[in-house]
């Protein structure tokens, strides 16, 4: 991802916020045979990141085979966090010369992930289910009936579980910095209507957190 200093997000924190906001990744690796990707849901390392507020260590699993396809833990991968994101038209910029554009947050996790042991990988996946399914009126956890413990285990069977702390990270917020205050505010309120086909509140509500924390800085 080209790096642009006016947009660059470098705090630990909000990299750290948007993987807990966006947990269903892209891993892309290089192979022998080209490149290949895979998506799988991954959480911050309870570990490895209790009390550590910049910490980055992921941790996630793959399905197996795509663990021999990656090379799972023998070569270099990237990891794509992609938060909200939506098209911005000219129109909401005012009567001035401008072009349509994309914002975004994302970020780029690159490194050589370490394999987990069963039982290391059998706690990243009560994790995700817990995750996932504390929302539900009736959270059906994984280790709870009609699941029993042979089950389970097969389940981490097929599996691989992997931990990441990643070597390079590059995080970008392209959310219209460049743009004055007002029409910023004007871009915020088209993405909250109803009536534009590309309201977005998700990404309305992340450029309103940026702007009233640019805001509060200055």
């Amino acid at each position: 991802m080209r790096q642009n200093p006016s947009f660059a997000m470098s705090d630990a924190g909000e990299i750290r916020r948007l993987i807990e906001q966006n947990p269903w990744v892209t891993i892309v690796s290089s192979t022998d045979t080209g490149l290949v990707a895979s998506h799988y849901a991954v959480l911050l390392d309870g570990d490895v990141d209790d009390g550590d507020h910049d910490a980055l260590t992921i941790v996630g699993h793959v399905g197996k085979p795509d663990d021999l396809i990656h090379g799972l833990g023998e070569r270099e991968l990237l990891v794509v966090v992609q938060g909200p994101h939506g098209y911005i038209s000219p129109g909401w910029y005012g009567d001035v010369p401008s072009v349509p554009t994309w914002n975004f947050v994302s970020a780029h996790l690159t490194g050589v992930p370490e394999l987990l042991s069963p039982e290391e990988n059998l706690r990243v996946l009560e994790r995700l289910v817990t995750r996932f399914e504390s929302g539900l009126p009736q959270p059906r956890l994984m280790w709870e009936p009609p699941n029993d413990p042979e089950y389970v285990r097969r389940l981490e069977q097929g599996t691989v579980g992997f931990r990441l702390t990643p070597t390079k990270v590059v995080g970008k917020r392209k959310l219209s910095q460049n743009k004055p205050d007002e029409t910023v505010e004007t871009v915020i309120v088209e993405l909250e209507s109803g009536a534009s086909p590309y309201a977005d509140p998700r990404l309305a509500a992340e450029m309103r957190r940026d702007l009233e924390t640019r805001k509060a800085a200055r």
